[in-house]
């Protein structure tokens, strides 16, 4: 599984910034408006999403890593579902870096 997409939305209701790479920290993508997570994940068949990172696998397989570390890049995040009607999963960032287009996504191991 690779990363397709890097998205910002820093204004409410606007289209999200699309970017070749993105710094994250603790508090998620640099220059992004902040919801209900760090980051957002969701699979290449979730369009209208405001997810920031975007996958190349269906969004079933993406939200089957429910409860598990990830290493994005260089960036860690512990994935879990976002709770609510959001396809998709929601992240914590445990270790900052930058995420790119192209970034392999492995499963590092149970985040319990």
């Amino acid at each position: 599984m690779t990363v397709r997409a890097v998205l910002t939305f820093p204004e409410p209701r606007q289209p999200g910034i699309a970017h070749d790479a993105c710094a994250v920290g603790a508090q998620g993508l640099a220059g992004d408006r902040r919801r209900r997570a760090a980051v957002s994940v969701v699979g290449h068949d979730s369009p209208g999403t405001r997810a920031n990172l975007v996958l190349d696998a269906p969004t079933t397989d993406v939200e089957a890593l429910a409860g598990r570390l990830l290493r994005v890049g260089p960036v860690l995040l512990a994935v879990e579902p976002t709770g609510n009607h959001c396809a998709g999963l929601y992240a914590a960032v445990g270790e900052a870096g930058t995420v790119a287009v192209g970034d392999v996504v492995e499963v590092v191991e149970d985040a319990s």
